[in-house]
């Protein structure tokens, strides 16, 4: 049991570094399956939202020096949930929690991509730099 769960936390973590290829294979696998390119697209971002969810808290542990990732960017889950939340309550008068969670998870992906951009930038040029923290 110990092993099994080494080997998907050592694949969680390779994939986690390189979010692309869980991407690309998502994507590939239900567009050939389902042919629907917009449907695979939003499945490829849902899925590689939880890579890049973990990636992008470890960076932040790492830039910041603390352990404080996971939790900041909870926070700004919740905040932007809220927003959203009740922007759409006083809109229809009701929040629709599936379509909110679909929501934030969404733009969690664009977020967190960005994310990993720049802070996987800032690792490469402190780590070309000689800075380690």
């Amino acid at each position: 049991m110990g092993s099994l769960w080494e080997a998907l936390v050592s694949a969680y973590a390779f994939l986690a570094i390189v979010p692309v290829l869980p991407f690309l294979l998502v994507f590939v696998v239900a567009a050939a399956r389902g042919g629907d390119r917009q449907r695979a697209i939003r499945l490829a971002m849902d899925i590689t939202t939880a890579f890049l969810l973990g990636i992008v808290a470890s960076l932040l542990n790492k830039l910041l020096g603390n352990q404080f990732g996971p939790y900041l960017i909870l926070l700004f889950m919740l905040l932007g949930a809220g927003l959203i939340g009740n922007a759409q309550y006083r809109l229809r008068g009701k929040v629709n929690s599936m379509r909110l969670f679909r929501a934030i998870w969404r733009l969690s992906f664009f977020a967190m991509s960005v994310l990993y951009i720049l802070l996987m930038l800032v690792e490469l040029v402190r780590s070309a730099l000689g800075h380690s923290v």
